[in-house]
């Protein structure tokens, strides 16, 4: 079986911080320069990794400002 791409792995580890409460609704993420030496990856998997989170619902961007978990919606959220 194939490594998972280094994005997808990113993504999870956002997923995971924010299912164990580290990351509560409304907590920023850190910034992609943060992300990038945290994760030892580039921008573009730190920006594909926050795309696919927000397509699922995890997070939400405010342009200018940041990226923030997204409040916990009443249904299952989407999962990979």
């Amino acid at each position: 079986m194939p490594a998972k791409a280094k994005w997808a792995q990113l993504a999870d580890n956002i997923r995971e911080r924010i299912e164990s409460g580290e990351l509560a609704p409304g907590d920023k993420l850190p910034s992609t320069a943060q992300l990038k030496l945290e994760h030892g990856v580039s921008a573009t998997v730190v920006r594909q990794a926050i795309l696919v989170l927000q397509m699922q619902g995890w997070v939400e961007g405010v342009h200018g400002v940041g990226v923030f978990v997204a409040e916990r919606p009443e249904g299952p959220l989407m999962r990979p």
